[in-house]
C-alpha cells in the first residue's frame, strides 16, 4: 500500500517483519501546465531532471545524473534523461534504481533532487511526483507529490537513509531550490544531511 508523504515525513523502507527491500526506484514525473496566450492555451516542453547524489556523512561521494548514469560502485543507476516530461500524475518521465544491498557500508544516505535544465520554474510545471516503488513487485511504497509551483528551479525531492538498524527509510524533504543543475543545488541539500 502507498504512502502519501508531507513535506518532512518519513517511512521505513522494510517490506514487513524480517524482510527488506533490496531495489527501489525512485520515480519522477511531470506535465508542462499550460500557458494562456493570445491565441489560447499552449504547453512549453520543460526537461526536468532527476540526480541521485551519495553522501557518506555530510560529504559528497558519487552522483547519479543524465551524464553519469551509474554510480561508479554500480549500486546507483539512472535509466536515461527525458527531455520534455509527460507523464505527470501517472507514470513515470525519469528513474534512478538503487540497489540497497549492494550501496557501500560508507554510504549513508542517498538525496534526489530534480532541476529545470531549461530554466522554466515549477509554476510552469503541474502533475509532478516523485515516488518510490518496489523494484522487485513493482508496488508503489511512497509517493510525494510537487505542489504550488513556484518561481523555483530546482527542489531537493526526498531521500532515503540507513536508519541505524541495518534497514533503510524515505524521508519527503520538498524543499525548493535555485538552479538548472544538481552542483547548483548542492548549498540547499545541505541543511537537509
Amino acid at each position: 500500500m502507498s504512502v502519501n508523504l508531507a513535506k518532512g515525513q518519513r517511512v521505513s523502507l522494510q517490506k514487513g517483519p524480517g524482510e527488506t527491500l533490496t531495489v527501489v526506484r525512485m520515480g519522477l514525473g511531470w506535465k508542462a501546465a499550460p500557458r494562456r496566450g493570445l491565441f489560447g492555451s499552449r504547453t512549453r516542453q520543460i526537461d526536468l531532471d532527476a540526480s541521485a547524489l551519495l553522501y557518506a556523512g555530510r560529504t559528497p561521494s558519487d552522483v547519479v545524473f543524465f551524464q553519469h548514469l551509474e554510480s561508479s560502485d554500480g549500486s546507483v543507476r539512472h535509466t536515461g534523461d527525458n527531455l520534455v516530461g509527460g507523464s505527470g500524475a501517472g507514470e513515470d518521465d525519469e528513474s534512478i534504481l538503487v540497489d540497497l544491498v549492494h550501496v557501500p557500508p560508507q554510504i549513508t544516505q542517498v538525496v534526489f533532487t530534480v532541476s529545470s535544465y531549461t530554466g522554466q520554474t515549477f509554476a510552469e510545471v503541474r502533475n509532478a511526483h516523485c515516488r518510490l516503488v518496489d523494484e522487485s513487485t513493482g508496488l508503489e511504497l511512497a509517493r510525494y507529490e510537487l505542489t504550488g509551483g513556484g518561481p523555483h528551479t530546482g527542489q531537493i525531492m526526498a531521500k532515503v537513509f540507513r536508519d541505524g538498524n541495518g534497514g533503510w527509510e524515505m524521508q519527503a524533504i520538498g524543499a525548493p531550490a535555485k538552479g538548472r543543475t544538481f552542483q547548483d543545488l548542492l548549498p540547499a541539500i545541505e541543511p537537509h544531511l
